[in-house]
This record gives structure tokens, sequence and C-alpha cells, in this order.
């Protein structure tokens, strides 16, 4: 998937694992949760964690240029620098030595392509690791790797010499010495402090002249390598043209890189769906519409009718436009979407370093009022990947060794979490109020969803109705999903049974008039059921242009314009709330018909229509001293965010049934991350974490207690949620410490239960990956955990 955030999926810190926030934008996103590690559970796992299309060698052809979209161009060539991203990793990977890869599980594997050994050799009274390099690795100005080059990476990133600036020096700092051991191509490292995460180091490996010298380390390995040791070399870094380009390595001693050249294209996110429609890349991550784009070009071709083409009628208006979109569908049926599960997971995040929620029942509360399998069925089940919660913040949930700890919490109960709140001192002044009949006429759990398109568009129409810029679908994630559909969400939001016929359930939502809730308690609460009018429309707008078959003149067609002038009005209506224009706000006794004027004033095409009448779902706000308890929830306003919003409105509901206002509040995606989230400006924030082999080591800075700064400020490393316990970071230490594997993963169990006791980060769902490949390329795709094998990706015979 693409990730337009901030810091996007960065791995910024020595070998860059979690030194970023993923900002999750939307998801892109499995199973009951695994709770054991048995071989069986495991292969169902890995079965699901990566889509590479794997092929032999063999059959594949020797040559040939791959076209890879990137975020941007790389901020540095030097993966150990503090603006590394995810490009330096890839880059990285395919020119530089990596001791150990990650397999699809998530655990580490020896690289026998540089090493024939490496183990523990010695456990008292100090660690001592030996490495036997493989004698025929050589770097591409033809001298060995050899100790040398170990020695010189250990002494630039074990942080006693300040004049590297490196982000990171965990592990290297307990190393206590370096040596070469009986030969040049044996090394033993000493650790002053045992290391259970060991296998992390020396990956990559970059050569001495790099780590040799500050200058070199700091200046020279930005934008340049001259020198590497993979299957492919770095031969241009062109900024003006925004790529980079790699070439196979001639001194390469393995097997011989299938593709002559892989060229790294700077490409954003949003430029990915016209990227693939021109046929300009061969590999690109991408968003849920782009995915869609590429489905609906296939499943064109396969229901195409002999001899009709893609034309549109005579003397249509829109000939050029449909010849446009058949022109595109022929490029786009050269791609296949590759998807797995990301390690990487979205959370909700509490701040507890003030107000309301320092109060852990207050916190735990939150947690408890939540439906985290409702949340993951609205981002995950429209891509047909498993769909679960995920029970960890430390393994996800197809790696190796991962366990469900959210128990140590406990799941969604409305009741425990209200009593919660009343122990706290923050009770309401009278019962939860409902209309009568509020879930009447909820519709079926499959109404108003169009067959094969989840959110009921039609993925070659670039018009999506007269929707705000911010909310587009271009460029960004689905916002329809199961939220969508109030009868799993269980806000009232009512709509006629869908009826039949012979192509499958039309949506029969639009026959009914439109309906808005004014919900006391949070305006996300009204918008949310408004943009749930909304996707109720696209769908019926989606199946009747279907229906019409490029008819402008039929009945369908007519209907098709109608339904997707209401959606339209519905998200205009929306938008007036989201952005404090709407005249009566939640709690003053707002009405639609307010809404419908604000629309008139405002001068949208069509003003949101009065319903024939509504529903409303009140609940009554919990107060402590007079005072309601309502909480900051920070969001990114991007288009690429959509799908992120979507679920914070859910959550703002699930919150609302409880007592608890959320006040939504919207920010420029650029200062999303370091002026809300990193600052601590923010009461609840969803952003996300990527996975890590090495949670030990990696996670730590993520849940570590914040202490005290000289000047009095708090350092928070990268707990943002500023919770954390002293028996924590005891139990970080002590894992990482602890040779025993089995002993490590307990510690690391009985770590994730305490973090989610503490309810300061509530992890939701796993991310997924979506990839568009040339469907001739094999070995390449959404590779989940698994460290590519760059040499093994090419074209088929």
């Amino acid at each position: 998937m693409t990730d337009h955030d901030h810091p996007s999926g960065r791995r910024t810190a020595c070998r860059g694992r979690r030194c970023a926030a993923l900002i999750a934008a939307g998801v892109l996103l499995p199973l009951p949760a695994l709770t054991g590690c048995s071989d069986d559970t495991r292969d169902t796992a890995v079965a699901t964690s990566q889509d590479i299309a794997p092929a032999p060698r063999g059959e594949l052809k020797n040559g040939g240029t791959l076209r890879w979209a990137v975020d941007g161009m790389p901020g540095t060539l030097n993966a150990f620098q503090s603006d590394a991203d995810t490009t330096t990793t890839r880059i990285a990977g395919a020119v530089l030595p990596s001791m150990f890869t990650i397999d699809a599980s998530g655990r580490p594997q020896r690289n026998a392509d540089y090493l024939d050994a490496a183990d523990i050799s010695t456990r008292d009274p100090k660690q001592v690791v030996t490495y036997k390099i493989n004698p025929k690795a050589r770097w591409s100005n033809g001298t060995a790797v050899t100790a040398a080059d170990f020695i010189a990476q250990w002494t630039a990133l074990r942080g006693k010499d300040n004049a590297f600036w490196t982000a990171r020096n965990a592990g290297y700092d307990r190393i206590a010495k370096v040596e070469q051991g009986a030969g040049a191509h044996e090394v033993k490292v000493t650790f002053a402090r045992p290391y259970a995460d060991w296998r992390s180091l020396f990956t990559p490996l970059y050569p001495r002249s790099v780590m040799g010298s500050a200058d070199a380390f700091n200046d020279g390995a930005r934008e340049q390598l001259k020198v590497g040791a993979g299957p492919f070399l770095v031969q241009k870094r062109d900024a003006e043209a925004g790529r980079v380009v790699l070439v196979r390595n001639p001194k390469w001693w393995g097997e011989p890189a299938k593709l002559k050249k892989i060229v790294l294209e700077s490409l954003p996110g949003d430029k990915r769906a016209a990227a693939l429609a021109n046929g300009s890349v061969d590999v690109a991550a991408v968003d849920q519409v782009a995915a869609k784009r590429v489905a609906s070009a296939r499943r064109a071709a396969s229901h195409k009718k002999a001899g009709d083409g893609n034309a549109a009628p005579p003397g249509d208006k829109n000939r050029s436009g449909a010849k446009t979109v058949a022109a595109e569908n022929a490029v786009l049926r050269d791609y296949t979407i590759r998807k797995a599960l990301e390690p990487a997971y979205t959370q909700l995040a509490l701040n507890g370093s003030s107000g309301p929620l320092a109060d852990d029942r207050v916190r735990r509360a939150v947690a408890r009022a939540i439906d985290r399998q409702a949340l993951a069925d609205t981002v995950l089940k429209p891509l047909d990947l498993p769909s679960r919660p995920l029970g960890s913040h430390l393994l996800m949930a197809e790696q190796y060794g991962y366990q469900d700890h959210s128990d140590a919490l406990g799941g969604q109960d409305t009741g425990a979490a209200k009593a919660l709140l009343a122990d706290a001192g923050w009770k309401s002044d009278g019962a939860d109020r409902q209309q009568a009949g509020e879930r009447a006429g909820a519709p079926a759990p499959d109404a108003g969803r169009a067959d094969g398109d989840e959110d009921g568009l039609d993925p070659s129409d670039d018009r999506y109705g007269d929707e705000s810029a911010g909310d587009r679908p271009d460029g960004g994630y689905d916002d329809g999903a199961d939220d969508r559909n109030p009868a799993r969400s269980g806000r009232g939001h009512a709509a006629p049974p869908a009826r039949s016929d012979q192509e499958g359930v039309r949506p029969a939502a639009a026959e009914a008039p439109l309906s808005f809730t004014g919900a006391v308690g949070s305006e996300v609460q009204q918008s949310a059921l408004l943009r749930q009018s909304a996707s109720f429309y696209k769908e019926a707008a989606a199946s009747e242009k279907e229906e019409a078959d490029g008819d402008t003149e039929s009945a369908a067609y007519a209907k098709y314009k109608r339904y997707k002038k209401r959606a339209a009005q519905a998200l205009g209506a929306a938008e007036l709330i989201e952005t404090g224009q709407a005249p009566h706000l939640p709690g003053s006794g707002g009405h639609p018909g307010a809404l419908h004027a604000a629309a008139e004033r405002r001068g949208d095409a069509a003003a949101a229509p009065q319903p024939a009448g509504h529903k409303e779902a009140r609940f009554a706000a919990v107060k402590k001293n007079g005072r309601p308890l309502t909480l900051r929830f920070v969001l990114p306003d991007g288009a690429g965010s959509q799908q992120l919003r979507t679920v914070g409105r859910q959550i703002a509901t699930m919150l609302g049934k409880i007592g608890i206002q959320t006040s939504l509040q919207r920010v420029s995606d650029a200062s999303y991350f370091q002026d809300h989230i990193a600052s601590g400006d923010f009461d609840l924030a969803l952003y996300s974490w990527p996975g890590t082999a090495y949670p030990a080591t990696d996670a730590r800075p993520i849940y570590a207690k914040p202490q005290p700064a000289p000047d009095g400020s708090l350092t928070v490393e990268q707990n943002y949620t500023r919770v954390g316990t002293d028996h924590i970071d005891q139990l970080f230490d002590q894992a990482a410490s602890e040779l025993d594997e089995g002993a490590s993963r307990t510690l690391m169990a009985q770590t994730d239960a305490r973090i989610w006791a503490a309810a300061g980060s509530i992890p939701l769902y796993q991310r997924p990956e979506l990839v568009a490949t040339k469907k001739t390329l094999a070995n390449v795709g959404a590779f989940g955990f698994a460290t590519p094998r760059f040499q093994d990706i090419g074209y088929q015979k």
C-alpha cells in the first residue's frame, strides 16, 4: 500500500525499523486471531502473509528492466541516518550485504550469500558471537568483505563518537569489542551485556570506506554509494528526474540477477493510478481506489460482449471519454493486484499526559467501548483478506510467536466501560435515551452493496459526483467499506430491504427519502450518518449506471443521475458539519432543515433535501462537577486519509454510546505528525507502527516510560501516548538480555499484556499491502515480512 503520510512508513533509525510512525491514512486491510505457535497455525498465517507470484529461476527470462514506484527520492543512501526512509531500505537490500534476512513469518534467517555460519560461541562470562564470512563475498571494487568492515561499522555506530551523525545505537552500544578471529573471514563480537537481538546487527553492512570516517558517513554516503556488495549496484541517483537506477553487479558471486536493471521511480501515491493506466511503471504499491481500477478493467474484459467493445452509443457526448476509458482498460489488464498482510498495524492512541485520559480508568473505559472487530471488518473485509482485530502490540498476527493478549484489558463491553467512568467520577445525569424504533427497518447485512465493487462506484468513472476535493476518492482510500452499513454499527440509519434481480443484489436505499440523524453529543455522529446515506446513494448510482449500459435515454440512466446528485447532497451536508458551518450544532437541537438551508446558501450543486422524517439517537453525556467529558480527536485532512477518518467517525460514535463526547479536529497532513502526535497536542489519534522481527529492541522506545529531562520537560522517545510504567521497561530490558529464545518470548508476552493493561495504545487491525504488478512478473509484489530476493525478481518466459 502507498502511504502519503508522514513519516509514511519510514524506517529511520539504525536498521531503521520503528523510528518513525506510519500515519495510517486509512488502511488499505485476517481468520480468528492466532493464539499459539503450532506448525499448522504458522503455515496458515504464512499463507496470508505474502503474495509475490513465486516462480523458479529457471522459468524466468534473463534481462529486462523493472520500473518500481517509490514514495520519493531517498533522503540519504545511509540507512543509519535519521532521514533514511523506505526507499533507502529498499536500495540497501539490493546493493549491500545483509547478515540475516527476515522470512515470511517474521523470523531472522542467516543469509548464506554472506555468511557460512553465525552463532553464539560463548555465553559465560561474556556473550561472544562468531561470524564466518563467505570467502566469495567481495565488494564491487574487488576487495574482500572482511572483519575490518565489521569493526568499522561498530566503531561508527557504538555511540562513543559524536562526530558520526547516527540515528540510533541500539545493540551496537552493548558490544565490548569486535575483532578478527582465526582469519580475515572470521569475526568475533564480544558483548559487554547479553543481547538477544544480536542477529539484527551488521544489516545492512557498509564498506569501511563509508564507516571509517565521519565525513564519509555523514556526507559521502548520502547521495551515492560508490561501492556495494549485492546482486545490484547503484548506477545513478538522478534527483532532477526523480529516479535511482540499479544495475547488475558484475562482481556478484551468488546466483546472478535475472533483471538487468531496476529503476526506482519517485511517484506519489495519488499519481499511481494514472501511471498504471498509461503503463509507465511495472510495480507500484497502491491504495484501494487504484486497486479497484485494475480489477474493474479486468472485469470489463471478461464481461465484454462480442463486437460491442467499450464504445459509447453513436452521438453520445461521452464517446471520447469512453474511448479513453477503453484505452486505459487495455493497459490496466496487463496488471494484477498482489495483496498480503502488511507488517504494520493501526492503533488508537490515547494521550495520558494530562486531562481525563491521565486517569487509567478513563483510558480503559475508552478501550472497552470500542468494538475492534467492527472496525477491522470495516477496513479489511472489502479487500477479501481475513478480518480480525490485532491482539498484540509487539508481534503481527502472521508472525512466529504471536499471541492475543487483549484479555489483559478486556473486550468490548459497554456496561463495563460505563462502570469504569462512574468509578472515575464521570456519571450521566440520566439513562441513555433512544427513540423508539431507532433500529426498525435496518438493512440486511449485505443490503446496499453492489456486486463486485465494495464502495458501489464504477472505478472507470473519474467523475465521482460532486464531492468536495478533500474527500474525493481519487488518490485516497475507500470511504465506504462496512461502515456504510448501519446495521453493523448499530447507528440506526434505516433503509428499505434490497431487491434482487438476475445480476444479484442491488441497493434499494436510494428509493427512500434522505434521512439525516441529529446525534446529541457529537458532530461526528451526524456527519457519519450523512456519509452513510451518501454511500447508499453511490451504490445505487453505480448499479443503475451499469444497468443503463451507456444508454443515456433510459430510465436507469436517469436514476443514476438522480442518485449521484443525492450522494453529493449528503456529502455536502456532512462537510458543513465537519467544517463547523452548520447553523445548528450537536446539542443545540440541530435540524436537517437547517442543513438544507445552509447548503443552499453556500451554493452547493444541490442543497440537502429535507427528510420526510428523522430519528434521533440520544446518549446522555457523562459529567464530573458539571463538566461533560469531551475528548479532542485529531485526524489528518488529506484525500489519502479518507478511510482513517471513516474509522475515526466510527470510534466517535462508539464513545458516544457511553457518554463521551468527541471533538473531531481535521488538520493538514503536513502538520499532523510533528505538530500534533509528536508534540502531544491531542487526546485521541490514529496512526500506525511497522512490525519488527526484533521487538525487544525496536518496540522499547515506543512504550518506554517518559523520563524527566534536565530542563523539566519529558523525554518520550517514541512513546507519543506518554503512558508507561517501570515494570514495562524492566520487562523489555530483561527480554533484550535473555539469550534463551523461548524465555525471551515469554518475557515479551508478559510485556505485551502490561502494555494492554496500561491502555495507552489500542491496536485495531493489521494493515495490508496492495501492490500492482505486471502479470508477467514473478517473485515480486506484496512481500509482507519477507526480505525481497532481488536477484530472483524477473519476467516469465
